[in-house]
Order: structure tokens, then C-alpha cells, then sequence
């Protein structure tokens, strides 16, 4: 189940890395100068139902993305990771000091850091445990597979609290460079995907050098995407050549091309497929490979990594643990056992449940 959630996520992923890539070169290109909110609205428009194009850069990213996979997992994924990630955070920290010092960006900052207690119900409740499940790939086996390279000198306990640690920094950095500007010329922070294609190249416009951040967002965005398209095309990876003894060469190649024909009916439904609404009006097959990744896959596939580390008919807790904490670094107390066994088993199925309950509303 977690493989197939990792070909579905990549089915829509290397759709929207494509459009990252694609901004980048229209930053640089200057293809924004001069344009109102309603012209950029309409370039990113009459840019998805460009066929094409749209195609050419989804392609792009599944050929690089098996490319540097096909080269090892140190030689290839791992190196590549390591330099996208400190050129990303070095890009984030640029745009952070840009954005906090734009006139009128205090109050972006109050709004994003300030708490507000009263607006905290289940449906934030739900969206925060939901983005942990996603970015983290808990539930697709992404941990597992990365978790099986690391050696027996280094406790998971002590990985993980890294991991996590590293993860919530870079978002919150992130939203340090969208909040402030977003308030800075008076725009809505939360417009889903259309802030990041349109309210921000309308943001950009409006700065001075706005080209120059403008590129070095687009260029922070992508390496963020193109570091997780390689670590879940490393999960596919490891199964085929796990699993059918593949050599590592083959398994890119064959992968590529199925990840490139699975990934066409998500990229062409901006085009010749939005006709397609499985979801309802308004809703195309990006929306439903989202649905059946985020709402269903995620959540059954940590739901059931939660059983099979706790009960004794799976791995069992004690065998868990000692696999767990051999190694150096922070270990698993035996306090958090009750928690585990009966309290995050229905976190798990709460997200599962409200999910459909969204849905069906």
C-alpha cells in the first residue's frame, strides 16, 4: 500500500514540480514584468491548458528526478539531496530577511506568530495532523525505506526527533517569507495554490528587483519539490529493485516511463481532461489522486505501521523498541507504550474519518 500511495503521489507531484520548474524560467525571462493581478491570473491559466508545454515540464521532472536516482543512492539521491537542501535553506534565509523588512510586513508577522486560541477547532485540528502525515510521508512508506538506511550506530528515536525538527524549521521559515509580504501589499495569504502562481509573481512585481526574488523563490520552491520527487522515486526504486531484482539502471528507466504515462491524466486535466470532475464541479483528477493519497492511503498506511509496531501480531512493542533504540542517540521510553497502543490508533482513524466526513459534506 505504501508503494502504491508513492506512485500516486507522484502521479500529481510531478505535475505541480512542473509548474515550479516552468516559473523559474518565466522569472528569469521577465514573462511577469508589467503585468496587473488579472494578466497574471490569466498567464497561469492559459498556461495550464498549454498541452505541451505543460507536459514538457512534468516530463522534465520525472527524467531528472530517475536520472539522479540512477546513479546510487549516495552517489545519486543522497548528493543531490544534500546540495538541493543547503541551497534551498541558504535561498530561504535570503527571502526571510527580504520579506520581515518589507514596509508594512509587521503585521503579516503578528498574523502568522501570534496565537488566536479561539479560532482552533477540529477542522485546523485535522488540516495540522493531515500536513504532518503528508510532509513526513508517515503513512507510504518514505520513513520505512529511509529509515532502513541508516546504520545500526544511530538510535531512530534520535533520527527522528531530527528529522521532525528540521522539518517544522524550514516551514516556518517558509511562512516567514509569505506571510509578511503577502500583508505587505495587502494580498490573501490563503488562496491555496494560486498564492504561490499568482497572488505571489503579482507580489514580485510590485518590489523592487522583484525579478531577481522572484527567481530565487521559484528556485527555493523547486529544489524543495525536486528533493521530495527524488526521495519518493528512490521509494519506488528500492522496490523494484528489492523486490525484482532489478538492476538500477533498468528500474529507472522502466519507472520513468510508467511515472511519466501515470503522471499524463493529472497533467493534461488542466487541458483536454478538465472536462473530468470526478469529485464534483470544480473538482479535477488532481483533487481525487489528492483525496485518495491524503485522506485514504496516508492515514490506513500509518494506521496500520501504528498495529504492526504495537500488537503481538505484528512486530510487537517489545521487538519494536529494541530495534528502535539500538544505537547511540535518544531512545524510545517505555512510558509512551499506552499512547502508542490505544491513543494514536485513533488520532489515525479520526483523520481517516474526517477525511470522507469533508467529502461527503
Amino acid at each position: 500500500m505504501g508503494i502504491i500511495g508513492n506512485v500516486l503521489l507522484v502521479m500529481f507531484y510531478t505535475t505541480v514540480a512542473g509548474w515550479g520548474l516552468a516559473y523559474i524560467y518565466y522569472s528569469i525571462t521577465g514573462s511577469f514584468n508589467g503585468l496587473g493581478p488579472q494578466e497574471v491570473g490569466n498567464f497561469f491559466g492559459a498556461f495550464l491548458s498549454n498541452t505541451l508545454e505543460i507536459v514538457f515540464w512534468m516530463a522534465l521532472v520525472v527524467i531528472s528526478g530517475f536520472w539522479v536516482c540512477s546513479k546510487g543512492l549516495q552517489e545519486g539521491a543522497e548528493r543531490v539531496s544534500k546540495n538541493l537542501m543547503a541551497g534551498m535553506f541558504v535561498i530561504l534565509l535570503i527571502l526571510v530577511f527580504k520579506s520581515v523588512t518589507l514596509p508594512g510586513a509587521s503585521a503579516g508577522i503578528a498574523f502568522y506568530l501570534k496565537p488566536d486560541f479561539s479560532l482552533i477547532g477540529k477542522e485546523a485540528v485535522y488540516a495540522a495532523m493531515g500536513q504532518a502525515f503528508f510532509t513526513l510521508s508517515a503513512g507510504a512508506g518514505g520513513m520505512a525505506i529511509f529509515g532502513s538506511y541508516i546504520g545500526k550506530e544511530r538510535s531512530l528515536a534520535g533520527e527522528a526527533i531530527n528529522v521532525v525538527a528540521l522539518d517544522t524549521s524550514i516551514a516556518l521559515l517558509a511562512g516567514l517569507v509569505i506571510f509578511p509580504a503577502a500583508f505587505a501589499f495587502g494580498i490573501d495569504a490563503g488562496s491555496g495554490p494560486e498564492l504561490i502562481f499568482v497572488t505571489l509573481p503579482n507580489i514580485f512585481n510590485q518590489m523592487a528587483g522583484g525579478r531577481v526574488w522572484g527567481f530565487l523563490f521559484f528556485i527555493f520552491l523547486s529544489f524543495a519539490a525536486m528533493s521530495t520527487v527524488i526521495a519518493i522515486f528512490e521509494n519506488i526504486m528500492a522496490f523494484t529493485i528489492d523486490e525484482w531484482g532489478w538492476k538500477r539502471k533498468k528500474a529507472a528507466l522502466v519507472n520513468a516511463i510508467g511515472i511519466f504515462m501515470l503522471s499524463l491524466p493529472c497533467t493534461l486535466s488542466f487541458g483536454p481532461l478538465s472536462s473530468i470532475q470526478p469529485l464534483g464541479s470544480g473538482s479535477g483528477i488532481l483533487d481525487l489522486e489528492d483525496f485518495i493519497f491524503t485522506s485514504n492511503i496516508l492515514p490506513i498506511g500509518a494506521l496500520s505501521i501504528v498495529m504492526f509496531c504495537t500488537l503481538k501480531i505484528g512486530w510487537g512493542w517489545d521487538e519494536f523498541v529494541k530495534e528502535a533504540n539500538t544505537g547511540k542517540g535518544k531512545r524510545i521510553p517505555e512510558w509512551i507504550s499506552p499512547y502508542a497502543r490505544y491513543v494514536l490508533p485513533l488520532i489515525v482513524l479520526t483523520i481517516l474519518v474526517q477525511g470522507w466526513m469533508n467529502l461527503l459534506r
